[in-house]
């Protein structure tokens, strides 16, 4: 009988990223990448444990895709193209933001991406309890923007619905549901961000 072929990492993740992207995340198990792949499912675990270890690869991929070289310039700047750099990576595979969320600290990359980021905020001159405090402020920031963006998005539905309550009942509402389809996804994470940043700088 022929032995498996190896596959390496990268193969694995590519396999994974097909089937997110093409049938979605509910869609990701051991067979359907096997599939991907044209291998048998239990070739597979020779390379992960199982579907956690696949999906930490796969989350690990997205992370390692960011460039952390970030450019000469005020710290407030620096976090912002590190955290737009990280909405654009998961952005190319939007299926995964469940997953980037649940195993963000499992990743080498994503350590690594926060440690540049405290980085920053260090030359900044924060310290102790006000690095911890702004750090997992940014963070919550940027993966609740990360929901909004792909699961609630000012374009979508959601929106459209808000926007068509009686205004005699829900006037505030409705008219700001009807301001925010207007809002570009970009402008409405820039915004957000400098808000975000105001308030770390004046603390």
């Amino acid at each position: 009988m022929p032995r498996p072929r190896s596959l390496s990492a990268d193969q694995l993740v590519g396999a994974a990223l097909a089937v997110v992207d093409r049938d979605g995340l509910s869609a990701l198990t051991m067979r359907a990448v096997a599939r991907e792949l044209g291998v048998a499912t239990m070739g597979l675990y020779r390379y992960v444990a199982d579907r956690q270890a696949l999906e930490v690869l796969v989350v690990d991929h997205v992370f390692r895709s960011v460039d952390l070289d970030l450019p000469d310039g005020p710290w407030q700047d620096k976090i912002r193209v590190l955290l737009d750099r990280v909405r654009v990576a998961v952005a190319r595979h939007p299926g995964l933001v469940p997953l980037v969320l649940r195993h963000r600290q499992a990743a080498p990359s994503s350590l690594r991406l926060i440690e540049t980021m405290l980085a920053v905020l260090t030359d900044a001159g924060l310290s102790g309890t006000d690095r911890v405090v702004a750090q997992r402020t940014l963070v919550g920031y940027l993966l609740g923007f990360l929901q909004n963006e792909h699961f609630a998005a000012l374009s979508g539905p959601g929106t459209i619905v808000l926007s068509e309550l009686p205004a005699d009942e829900y006037p505030l509402l409705a008219r700001t549901a009807t301001d925010a389809r207007a809002v570009p996804p970009d402008e409405e994470f820039r915004r957000g961000l400098g808000i975000v940043l105001r308030g770390l700088t004046a603390t």
